[in-house]
């Protein structure tokens, strides 16, 4: 009986209409005020590998803080970065110029919509989780996959645990002494210097992942955030 007064009613339409505008207006808004808040300044992300052990495991989340503000009115000459060595730091290594505009807002909607679940870019292709060992300027080398640091112009030599801003224990594992430098996951590298912008990244778990190792060093402005909190599940809360 109601929906064929609706049908024959004015009012009734108009009404019914107007509600509908509101609910999509709150909808609308809703998902704007997420895009701007987890672009500017913090969003939500799900490891989903075991790049991270044994500190983080596959399926643990996160909320990390945005350096889209920082990058943009960040003096470069001054060297001045808003992260640090030893933290856990949310890497794009795509390039969004390459990225159609009307596509990155499609993937935002998707992904607000998915609870971060879905997405129009591959994983392995966008956001990577890593540990930042370098710095710009650092002289960097490794050997049995610990980290030796030469911090910018200082003339002493460190590991990467004694210049990181906090605690971590990385897996490293056992690998034949037959295995030398030409082998990406040998455990050991040539000594580098970082040029400027560049920041060189690991994975905690060194025995097969992915990092600076194989990708070279990542530039600074690639680096869109770090690890605040985790946050899930409730047995690992926990503070960056």
């Amino acid at each position: 009986m109601a929906n064929r007064w609706r049908q024959y009613s004015y009012v009734a339409q108009k009404s019914y209409l107007r509600r509908v505008r509101i609910i999509l207006s709150w909808v609308f808004g809703f998902f704007v005020i997420y895009t701007f808040v987890s672009a500017l300044f913090v969003s939500n992300r799900v490891l989903e590998n075991n790049t991270m052990t044994p500190g983080l495991l596959a399926g643990d989340r996160f909320i990390f803080s945005s350096f889209t503000l920082q990058h943009l009115f960040r003096d470069r000459a001054s060297g001045n970065l808003p992260f640090h060595r030893g933290q856990v730091v949310l890497i794009d290594r795509a390039a969004l110029s390459d990225r159609p505009a009307l596509r990155i807002v499609l993937d935002a909607l998707l992904r607000f919509i998915s609870f971060q679940r879905l997405s129009l870019f591959p994983k392995e292709d966008t956001l990577f989780l890593k540990r930042v060992v370098g710095l710009p300027g650092d002289t960097i080398s490794m050997d049995n996959f610990v980290v030796r640091v030469q911090p910018a112009g200082e003339t002493y030599t460190m590991t990467e645990f004694e210049l990181s801003a906090g605690d971590y224990v990385p897996d490293l594992p056992q690998v034949p002494p037959q295995w030398d430098e030409s082998i990406p996951f040998s455990g050991s590298m040539e000594t580098i210097t970082l040029k400027a912008e560049e920041c060189f990244v690991l994975s905690d778990n060194r025995g097969v992942t992915n990092d600076s190792r194989t990708w070279g060093p990542v530039p600074a402005n690639s680096i869109i955030g770090r690890a605040l909190i985790r946050y899930w599940p409730p047995t690992r809360l926990g503070y960056f």
